[in-house]
């Protein structure tokens, strides 16, 4: 059943900006973050976690190796599960001015803001980064399937 234009509800008007649908401000705080700062975000985390791994192998950053790419991934994802559920932001994100909120209705506290992600999703959506490719299959309101796995999605600060 189609509905018409007169209405209001019709596909032009159901998207209108990323996150709009998610009921987020087209822009400044709480509107969805954009794929610069996510990207900026994304090195330095995975920086952070090479620098951890270094520590941990004894190997300098620069050596890699299986050893040293295997620590390296496995802290970015502790790193990240545990940051982003606990904290709501990876060092990334804060730097950059982002956090991970949830989009379930029903965690969004009566003051107006999200609950923290909690470390299950947190964990889901460290994973699902982790293996890249469902990071880079996204939708209309930039939420990735990491994020959609999760009910997650990444705001401006």
């Amino acid at each position: 059943m189609a509905s018409s234009p007169q209405s209001g509800t019709g596909p032009a008007e159901e998207f209108r900006y990323p996150g709009n649908r998610l009921g987020l401000p087209e822009e400044g705080p709480g509107s969805v973050a954009g794929w610069g700062r996510r990207v900026l975000a994304l090195f330095l985390d995975w920086f952070i976690a090479g620098l951890v791994a270094s520590a941990v192998t004894s190997k300098p950053i620069w050596a890699g190796g299986n050893d040293y790419n295997t620590a390296q991934l496995v802290v970015f994802f502790a790193m990240t599960a545990i940051l982003v559920g606990l904290v709501g932001s990876t060092i990334g994100h804060r730097v950059f001015g982002m956090r991970v909120i949830t989009t379930k209705r029903t965690d969004v506290k009566a003051e107006g803001y999200a609950a923290q992600v909690g470390l299950l999703s947190g964990a889901i959506r460290a994973l699902l980064v982790s293996l890249v490719l469902p990071a880079v299959i996204y939708d209309r309101d930039h939420r990735g399937l990491h994020d959609r796995a999760a009910n997650t999605i990444i705001v401006r600060r």
